[in-house]
């Protein structure tokens, strides 16, 4: 059983996850405890570092799709834009982030295959923000210098909170 979501301040949101080799039986079960956390604290994705867990995995629901990834990379991009984005790992917190419109991703489905699809709009932003996690990156890296000066106060008070847990 997952215990919690890491908020900014634990290592482990900063590290590059190590690519998983096989998709097993313990897998399937992570990416079902990952997606009942994700669900419980109202988001649209996770990563498994978000819960303290050292793997490239993330799952992603957005109204009826679930997407279970492992080592998901996105290998074709197209168009920008610029939306306001949360994260549960930053709670409270919103940065614009330039992201690709439309993606191409590649990845391990829970079934252990090698798949490819596209995706736009809302998809490919929680895909290409996931993939950011499991790189080590948070949406507060895309702030401006002025931005994070500004909401440098309120990641002590996350990081405070944290460490009181």
């Amino acid at each position: 059983m997952l215990e919690r979501i890491y908020i900014i301040g634990e290592p482990i949101l900063r590290k590059q996850t190590p690519e998983i080799e096989k998709i097993t039986q313990a897998e399937r079960e992570l990416f079902d405890e990952m997606l009942k956390v994700m669900r419980r604290a109202n988001g649209i994705g996770l990563a498994a570092n978000q819960v303290g867990i050292d793997k490239q995995m993330c799952v992603i629901c957005i109204e009826d799709k679930v997407l279970k990834l492992a080592n998901p990379r996105v290998i074709k991009k197209k168009g920008q834009e610029t939306i306001e984005e949360g994260c549960l790992s930053l709670p409270g917190i919103t940065v614009k982030v330039k992201r690709a419109r439309e993606i191409t991703c590649q990845a391990l489905d829970e079934n252990n295959q090698q798949i490819e699809f596209e995706a736009d709009d809302l998809l490919s932003r929680a895909i290409q923000h996931e993939v950011d996690h499991l790189m080590g990156k948070l949406i507060i890296d895309y702030a401006s210098v002025w931005q994070k000066v500004a909401l440098k106060e309120k990641i002590k008070v996350l990081k405070n909170k944290q460490n009181k847990t």
